[in-house]
This record gives structure tokens, sequence and C-alpha cells, in this order.
């Protein structure tokens, strides 16, 4: 077990539970600070002294505010492979019991400096009782460190909150796009859920024909990575109501990015030569690249 000492060595890292979880407990009081009781998982202690150890330890964290979920850093243990092992409290202000699923956290050095990154399965944690502080071992796999040198206190483990899903314009579409045009577009990708973490998706905005038998396909490129995509090449399928294909063909891109967590609109130009069917119906249609 871990917990050796009686001192923390981790700094605490404190969130609103509405941007965390999207729960929030109506307040029952005017308090403005609110101490959260040592709530231990089943079989976690092997002998008084430990429990003594983290009880100390938990008195010694600084009150919560209402509707605040903190996790406070208590020490690491390198392991044999690589590893890191984080012991932190997880604590809750609120007013109801809580249960976390898949989270992504962070350790942070002294500087906030990015150390390591992982997401974890805390539904082992269980049910976090109300104005509670439950201890947990978090387990950095050697891949998922970024550091070669991990402070021995002064750390800090974080939520690592996803940003907010937004608009990503190319210059040219940001010089020549009307502003209700663009606002149309980000209320669109607001009022969307997300692509999942490391998920790239297509979604088709507009389809039409030119005079000269071209068509012209404009499409969502949803990019729910953490990192920005290059793209150099995409070749696509557009389907019309029937199913039946429309037109097919690839597209050479230069130096095309998306952003990391945005959506990035682009209108690929099918030559009249690509198209194979005439008259399609585009009451509904689907692109899509090929596999």
């Amino acid at each position: 077990m871990l917990f050796s000492g009686k001192k923390k060595l981790g700094k605490d890292s404190t969130f609103s539970s509405k941007e965390l979880l999207n729960e929030e407990a109506p307040i029952q009081s005017d308090e403005l600070e609110i101490e959260t009781s040592l709530s231990l998982p089943p079989n976690w202690v092997d002998s008084p002294e430990q429990e003594y150890v983290l009880r100390f330890l938990n008195n010694e964290c600084a009150p919560l505010k209402p509707n605040q979920i903190s996790l406070a850093g208590i020490e690491h243990v390198d392991g044999e492979n690589g590893e890191l092992t984080i012991t932190a409290f997880v604590r809750s202000s609120l007013d109801k019991a809580i249960k976390f699923d898949q989270v992504a956290l962070v350790l942070l050095g002294t500087d906030e400096e990015l150390l390591a990154r992982k997401t974890f399965d805390l539904s082992g944690l269980g049910e976090l009782p109300p104005r509670s502080s439950r201890p947990w071992h978090f387990t950095f796999d050697a891949d998922s460190i970024v550091s070669e040198t991990i402070p021995q206190e002064g750390w800090k483990l974080a939520f690592e909150l996803k940003p907010e899903h937004r608009l990503d314009l190319a210059e040219t579409w940001e010089n020549s796009l009307p502003e209700t045009e663009k606002e149309k577009l980000k209320q669109l990708i607001g009022n969307m859920n997300p692509p999942g973490p490391g998920e790239v998706n297509f979604m088709g905005l507009q389809i039409k024909h030119a005079d000269n038998g071209d068509l012209h396909v404009t499409i969502l490129i949803r990019n729910g990575a953490d990192k920005n995509i290059s793209i150099e090449s995409l070749p696509l399928i557009v389907e019309d109501a029937a199913r039946d294909i429309v037109a097919q063909g690839g597209f050479q891109l230069s130096e095309f990015e998306v952003k990391a967590n945005t959506s990035k609109p682009w209108t690929f130009i099918f030559p009249k030569s690509l198209v194979s069917k005439k008259n399609p119906d585009f009451s509904t249609w689907r692109v899509y690249p090929r596999q």
C-alpha cells in the first residue's frame, strides 16, 4: 500500500461539478465552505494505522465550495516497468452521490507543465457519497508519461476538460463568408453532438449542380481528436435518396489541416465526367470517403 507518510506531496485541483459532470445540486444552506468526510473503498486499507494516516491527510485538505469536485494529490510511486502510480483523494462537495465513468486525467508539474496524460475507467471507484473524499490509485503506464522526471512534490493531478467543439474556417472562407453564414455554421455545430474522442467523420452540408454539369458538394469535416489532423488526399462517394452513386472521385489537398476538436467546411467539385447519374434525387443524400 501507498500513503506511508503524513504529508500530502501533491497539490489540489478543483472543478465545477457542472462543467465536469453536468451535475449540480441545490445548495441547502448558506455554507460557503464544505468539509468532506473520508469514505474508504471496501478492503482499501490493511491496518488501523493506514486508516489513521488517510484521515489525517483528508483533514489537511482545504474545504470546498458548494458544487465542486476536487483531486487532492497524496503521493506517487514508481513501478518496475516504468509506470507511475498516483494516490489521490477524489472529493465532492455536492449534496448528492455521484458516479464517474471514463475520465481523462493529466499529471501536471510544478509549473503546470504536462507530465502524463491518460483516460481512466473510474467505475470501480463506486458511488461517491455526498460531501465525501475517497482515496484512489491512478496508474499511468510508461507510454502515457511524457516527462523524463517527475517531481517528488508540488505536482498536480487534474481532470482534462475537453474544450467545446467549435468551427474551424480556412482563411479563404474566413475572408469571403458573410457573418450571417458564419453564425449559422457555429449554431449548427453547437447544436450537434460532437464526434467521439479520436473520431473523424464527414457530414454533408450542401449539394448542387453547376450550369456546366459539375457537382459542387460542401461537407463538414469533423475532428474529435485532441490533435490537429492533416489530409493530403480524400476519395469521396456521393449517393442520392435512392442510395445510387451519383459521383465519385479522389481529391488531392495541399496543406489541408483540421484543428483539434473542430469542424471545418470545404467544397469539393466533381467534374461532369465524374458524375454518373442524371437527374438524381437530392431530397436526402450522403457523402462519405471511399474505403
